[in-house]
């Protein structure tokens, strides 16, 4: 046993608390696999921890006019739900943004005191700790506070966006499970990540680690991801929307990769991204491939939710019915696998079985959109992918952006 892990008591001691607010809490240090188990058992005791906000009979207020905040007008327009105004810090960049018209974007100290009292408001902002955003806004005035996501939760049976999900109570083996996937992880800051990520759904606490940061502009790209890279990469890019990981990954390898393939199934984000593919140079244009299609654990006939933007996922809601196959029928040979795919990364996972293990790819998949991404999905593949190394980040707050890392050991510097 080295060192570092026969002093695991001795670093418990620099888990000090160093504030506890009713609902966030601040740690000097990331912990380890038996302190953080610890942890978990303390925040599992209160979940589940609320439930979805619905609006009721009263106006409802989006707090974020950036990209976020457009997606949530959007989401609101097709669920019936009427958006009263839209608060932003910055509201006179806004005031000429055409995705806005037909409703008032107002600075903070716009509102009238009625609004304040009487409405809704839900915060569409991820990017900054949730908590001291929400107590400002208690201290204008503001009656009643949540976030977005714990809004549009109230509106599942019509829309799959299902980021604002509650976790229910961990039995005894569940834990243990959890117990094992943080001891599988390489570094005690994924176990920050992981609680930071735990304490959200099951407490709605908002925890932090002082040496496990949320970091948004690194998603996918974590610089132990980024170490890894080779000049002859082929990338699979599963659920690329409008290609933007693609194209970080040409800018990071300045176009030297081997192989790109784009799946995207939504067909107006599909518009999107071909034409960014057009865009680019020859050279590189012939290298990036657009696919039309689903992948899942097997074949079959699913539903698929459309028109939804980076939400267009297989889901119940869904009135189309398209074709899904597993990865391993697909005939590609991948060596980097990106899985953002709204809920269908564990059964893409699972229908990948094969290519993981003939190709041992860097993988980084989003965890967030549903409880499998707290036990299910990060054991399935420390089960299933022998010597690798698991890292775990949080790119955003309030529970989101949470991305599982696994890099073969072979590719790990030395």
């Amino acid at each position: 046993m080295s060192a570092r892990r026969m002093n695991g008591s001795a670093r418990k001691l620099k888990l000090k608390l160093v504030s506890d607010a009713p609902v966030a809490r601040t740690f000097a240090a990331s912990p380890d696999a038996a302190a953080a188990l610890e942890m978990l058992r303390q925040v599992n005791a209160r979940a589940p921890a609320g439930r979805p906000v619905q609006p009721g009979g009263r106006p409802l207020v989006l707090y974020g006019a950036g990209d976020l905040g457009r997606m949530a007008k959007a989401h609101l327009d097709l669920v019936g739900q009427p958006v009263a105004a839209v608060l932003d810090a910055n509201a006179a960049a806004y005031q000429d943004d055409p995705r806005w018209a037909g409703g008032p974007v107002l600075a903070p100290d716009a509102v009238p005191e009625t609004m304040k009292r009487g409405a809704l408001m839900a915060i569409a902002i991820v990017t900054l700790p949730y908590v001291p955003l929400h107590q400002e806004l208690v201290r204008q005035g503001w009656a009643s506070c949540a976030p977005f996501y714990d809004v549009a939760e109230s509106f599942t049976a019509q829309h799959p966006l299902h980021n604002g999900w509650f976790a229910i109570p961990m039995d005894a083996e569940q834990l243990a499970s959890a117990g094992g996937v943080m001891a599988g992880f390489a570094d005690d800051a994924s176990r920050g990540h992981y609680l930071r990520f735990a304490a959200w759904r099951l407490g709605r606490q908002e925890w932090d680690f002082a040496d496990a940061p949320v970091v948004a502009a690194d998603r996918f790209f974590i610089p132990e991801i980024t170490a890894a890279l080779r000049a002859d990469e082929r990338f699979l890019d599963a659920g690329a929307y409008h290609g933007s990981v693609t194209a970080r990954l040409l800018e990071l390898t300045e176009g030297a990769v081997s192989t790109v393939w784009a799946m995207e199934p939504d067909a107006a984000s599909r518009a999107v991204l071909q034409a960014y593919v057009d865009g680019l140079d020859l050279n590189l244009r012939a290298r990036v491939n657009v696919l039309d299609a689903l992948i899942g654990a097997r074949t079959e006939l699913v539903r698929f939710h459309d028109g939804l933007g980076y939400a267009s996922q297989i889901a119940p809601t869904g009135r189309t019915l398209r074709a899904c196959a597993p990865l391993d029928a697909l005939g590609l040979d991948p060596t980097f696998i990106k899985l953002h795919l709204e809920g269908g990364e564990l059964a893409a996972l699972k229908g990948a079985r094969e290519t993981l293990r003939r190709r041992r790819p860097l993988l980084a998949a989003t965890v967030y959109h549903d409880a499998a991404g707290l036990i299910e999905t990060p054991q399935w593949l420390m089960a299933n992918l022998p010597d690798y190394a698991f890292l775990m980040r949080t790119h955003n707050w309030c529970g989101t952006g949470a991305v599982l890392y696994a890099i073969p050991k072979e590719r790990m510097p030395s």
